[in-house]
């Protein structure tokens, strides 16, 4: 199994009566709210935090996108690796990923992430993912043409990196007269593609025919197998055998000396998380036209009872949470592994208001306690 250091870049700083007087940490809540006196401190800490990961010997550190919220301040993957691009030497970057059906110009996030593929030495992994809803609100895309846009704007990406410049396309979405990258990426053919996602069965199906990884975003954990078991199904009828390694897992982890201290010192930064900076009301998060008739009424149903609704205790007993002394944790993740199948971890280690010195012993714990005992997994 190979683990991964996943971080959000969360705003910590929320004020207390914020559940009072705001009814989302999406889209509409005050930019005043945020501090850039803090927030140069908190990137900073942040970046340090990642770039520990790399000398504690994870295998890959991962950054993603999102706008205008207090949820996860990236709006920019590429800025944030290219940040860690020249302070890293061996983990792998994992973007994931570039919000592909938001830019009107996929093209350039193929002549970034190859730029960054170069520069690291071919250490990029690519992810493609159509954002979550609240970001159509923040772009001002139209969500009914978020799958059409991502499709094309993917065949585009793959079509630059592949196929010798220079060349044409033409597609509904896409128009582009020269098409001819420089620089092209390291790895060949291309950057390794990863495809995050919240379950989407459409999203799924293609993964697995594309034979792309799959990685599912914390959820519970009926939920992730049956994610993970669909996209076996999608497999078999492609004609191959799904293998672990194209199956992840992201969830919040966090490790301490022993199981009660692993409670105590987590449960405020990750109801933080899950009950503060993730509050959106449903129209925000999941747009008209989003997703199509079935999947927004079962996403609607999960959203609904997904983790706002959830106290701490049930946040670990349906697998938000994974968290203990080291060995409880391993044992936890060898046993969700033994049931799920999954040969991709990527973990949440910083996560709300966790402070930066918890921060750094959750990732010295989990590397050098917890890490070995799966990589032989």
């Amino acid at each position: 199994m190979e683990s991964y250091f996943f971080h959000l870049m969360p705003w910590p700083h929320l004020p207390e009566d914020f559940d009072e007087k705001y009814d989302s940490a999406w889209v509409t809540l005050p930019n005043r709210l945020y501090d850039p006196v803090r927030g140069h401190e908190i990137y900073n800490q942040y970046l340090d935090e990642l770039e520990y990961a790399d000398a504690l010997g994870f295998d890959g550190i991962c950054v993603n996108e999102h706008h205008q919220n207090a949820y996860g301040t990236m709006p920019s993957p590429n800025l944030v690796a290219a940040t860690l691009a020249r302070r890293t030497s061996r983990a792998k970057l994992a973007i994931l990923g570039n919000a592909l059906p938001l830019r009107d110009h996929p093209l350039r996030v193929a002549e970034e992430v190859a730029m960054l593929d170069v520069i690291t030495g071919g250490r990029v992994i690519h992810g493609i993912v159509r954002g979550l809803g609240a970001e159509y609100h923040s772009n001002n895309v139209n969500p009914v043409y978020s799958r059409e846009r991502f499709l094309e704007a993917h065949e585009l990406i793959v079509r630059a990196w592949t196929e010798p410049g220079p060349f044409r396309f033409e597609g509904k979405h896409y128009q582009l007269r020269y098409v001819n990258p420089w620089p092209r990426p390291l790895q060949q053919p291309h950057p390794p593609i990863w495809v995050p996602g919240t379950g989407s069965p459409e999203t799924i199906v293609w993964a697995a025919q594309k034979r792309y990884p799959y990685l599912q975003v914390y959820s519970p954990v009926k939920t992730i197998r049956k994610a993970f078991d669909d996209y076996r199904k999608a497999a078999e009828a492609a004609g191959y055998t799904a293998s672990p390694k194209q199956l992840g897992w992201m969830t919040l982890i966090y490790v301490a000396e022993t199981d009660g201290a692993a409670w105590q010192e987590a449960k405020e930064a990750a109801l933080y998380l899950f009950h503060k900076v993730s509050k959106r009301p449903l129209e925000i998060y999941l747009p008209p036209g989003y997703l199509g008739l079935n999947p927004l009424v079962e996403q609607a149903r999960v959203d609904k009872v997904k983790s706002r609704e959830r106290s701490f205790e049930e946040l670990v007993q349906d697998g938000f949470v994974i968290l203990g002394s080291p060995a409880t944790v391993a044992e936890q993740l060898r046993a969700y592994q033994r049931e799920m199948g999954f040969g991709i971890l990527c973990a949440l280690l910083h996560f709300g208001t966790l402070s930066h010195e918890l921060t750094l012993r959750n990732l010295e714990l989990f590397a050098k306690e917890v890490m070995p005992n799966l990589r032989a997994i």
